[in-house]
């Protein structure tokens, strides 16, 4: 999966990749070692947080468009047959 970050994005992940690392491992990596780490989670993780935003958004549409043919139904007027 290809994900584009603007320059100044990939700068606050990186640097908030290391402040992560910092806090909480009490290590000091290296603006290469962090850009790395973004590498992996774009190759690894990404796609799955990614299926899973769509599988939500999925859910959400089907529930909309469900209410959508329940708002439709309610407008229908019954047909008297002779």
């Amino acid at each position: 999966m290809f994900i584009r970050l603007t320059k100044e994005q990939q700068e606050t992940i990186i640097a908030d990749i290391q402040r992560f690392f910092y806090n909480n491992r009490d290590e000091d990596i290296t603006e290469f070692e962090a850009e790395r780490m973004l590498d992996f989670i774009k190759e690894n993780i990404a796609p799955h947080i990614y299926n899973a935003a769509i599988s939500d958004a999925k859910y959400v549409v089907e529930r909309q468009y469900a209410s959508i043919e329940d708002e439709l139904a309610a407008l229908e007027r019954p047909i008297k047959i002779k």
